[in-house]
């Protein structure tokens, strides 16, 4: 484990989440990847590359601070020729399928289509938001989900902490029955660091569908109290211990909060 602001390693998230070169990053799981998509690219954004932000499922609509342009299409043709005269004054725009009025949350768009934006060479990041958590800092995905785009470079599966000694039902955890398939505790009982290390690294779990060639990251999200810096710490341990789920590093953090990195973990 270490302490970025003790040893001076920068606490930027572009470094702990190992991102070189460009590519595409997909956020899965629960507990803040909206916030953490959005300080991303606005990190990214700010050194002059071009980032898309969008989502396979559905989110809410931006402010102007999260994304300062945002475009309504289906096809990643119509993205592109619309995006051409915006990024030349707004480096981070976030594209999605439409807008569902009722809920002010944007439609996500299909991973083909996230594929073709990729490959067209426009953008040097694509950041992802891949699944759905209803609002929970817990989830368990069913079978059909995350929906990830193949062309995935960096797979970050979060966790939100605050569901740390809460109990294991659908309040703090979607889909808490499948959590508890996967983890072995029984509803009902206090979330502990043991389920979410099972969770992270089981093969039904937050990694489920991962590329075959991406990065696979860990982001422990809501560190912002002792003792959720001690759930993290205590998470990391048992990962690194057992070396479990192909998780190349795992990082507390609080994607909401300075510094947003608190540690890093490599497996």
């Amino acid at each position: 484990m270490t302490d970025p602001r003790a040893n001076g390693m920068s606490d930027r998230l572009r470094d702990a989440l190992l991102l070189k070169d460009g590519g595409v990053v997909s956020l899965v799981g629960a507990g803040g990847k909206t916030s953490l998509m959005f300080r991303l690219a606005r990190e990214l954004s700010r050194k002059g590359e071009r980032v898309l932000t969008t989502t396979t499922t559905r989110i809410h609509a931006p402010t102007a601070e999260q994304s300062p342009a945002s475009i309504l299409a289906v096809t990643a043709e119509e993205i592109l020729e619309r995006a051409a005269p915006v990024l030349s004054r707004h480096p981070h725009i976030t594209a999605a399928s439409g807008l569902i009025t009722a809920q002010g949350k944007l439609s996500g768009l299909a991973p083909d289509a996230i594929d073709r934006l990729w490959a067209s060479g426009v953008f040097d990041w694509i950041i992802v938001e891949a699944d759905g958590a209803a609002g929970r800092p817990l989830k368990a995905p069913a079978e059909h989900e995350p929906v990830i785009p193949s062309c995935t470079g960096w797979l970050v599966g979060m966790v939100g902490l605050r569901a740390l000694g809460m109990p294991l039902t659908d309040q703090w955890v979607f889909r808490a029955e499948r959590f508890s398939r996967i983890t072995g505790l029984s509803l009902g009982l206090d979330v502990n660091a043991e389920a979410i290390a099972a969770l992270l690294a089981h093969r039904q779990g937050i990694m489920q569908a991962a590329p075959d060639r991406c990065h696979r990251l860990a982001f422990l999200n809501q560190a912002d109290t002792p003792d959720g810096l001690a759930g993290g710490t205590r998470i990391c341990k048992l990962l690194e211990l057992h070396g479990m789920g192909g998780i190349q590093r795992v990082i507390v953090g609080q994607a909401m909060a300075e510094p947003p990195v608190l540690a890093v973990c490599d497996l």
